[in-house]
Formats: C-alpha cells, structure tokens, sequence
C-alpha cells in the first residue's frame, strides 16, 4: 500500500508547480475562458462597428425626413388595423401599387352598425 502512495505522489509531484504558477484572481477558468472569448469578439467586431456608425450617420438626416412626412399616415394606418396578424405580407404590384392581403383562412369581421338618428335635430 505504501508503495501505489509513493507512486502516487511521486505522478502528482510535477503537476504541482503548474497549478501555482496560475495566478488566482477570484476568477473559474470558465470565466477567464469568456472573458477572453468576448474580448477577441469585440476586436473583431471593431471595424464592421465603426463602418456601421459612419452608415448610421450619412443616412440618419434620410430616414429623419422619411418619419417626419410618412409619420402621419403609418399613425393612421395603425389605427385602422386592429389585427395585423390576419393579414398577408405587403405585395409591390409592378405599377407601383401595394396591396395588403386578408389571409384566406380568417373570416371576415361583420360589418359595422351603422345608426341613423330618425328624427335629426338642424339649427336654420
């Protein structure tokens, strides 16, 4: 028995000095493994960023304008349509015309009441 105890510890003596020379800063090697897999990650992303903000600046003045003067009529819209998932995607026609879709699976909603007031009150 003495002697698998001496092989043992003679297997695991050169180990040792590995294990001390990593230095302990409260991290798992799991943490350190990610932190240095996002940071390579972030490096590599750096010019395709940059490229990204100059993109955002040349058409920013664009799309400003494009909400300013199409705001309104998306706001309309929007309230007119109650449910958008009963709808097909948009469709260009090749005049230019864009169609929505009902989906044919969905029933159509009845029509709405209309009321008439019999006798209407007019101020001459």
């Amino acid at each position: 028995m003495k002697h698998i105890a001496l092989i043992f510890s003679l297997i695991c003596l050169p180990g040792l000095p590995l294990a001390q020379d990593l230095p302990d800063e409260g991290q798992s090697m799991m943490e350190r493994g990610v932190e240095l897999f996002l940071e390579g990650l972030r490096k590599e992303m750096a010019p395709a960023l940059e490229d990204l903000s100059e993109l955002g600046k040349k058409l920013g003045p664009a799309l400003q304008e494009f909400a300013s003067e199409m705001g309104p009529a998306f706001a309309d819209l929007l309230e007119t349509v109650e449910d958008w998932s009963v709808y097909e995607a948009p469709e260009i026609l090749p005049n230019g015309d864009i169609i929505i879709k009902r989906k044919p699976d969905v029933p159509v909603p009845p029509p709405a009441k209309i009321i008439v007031d019999q006798n209407p009150e007019f101020d001459i």
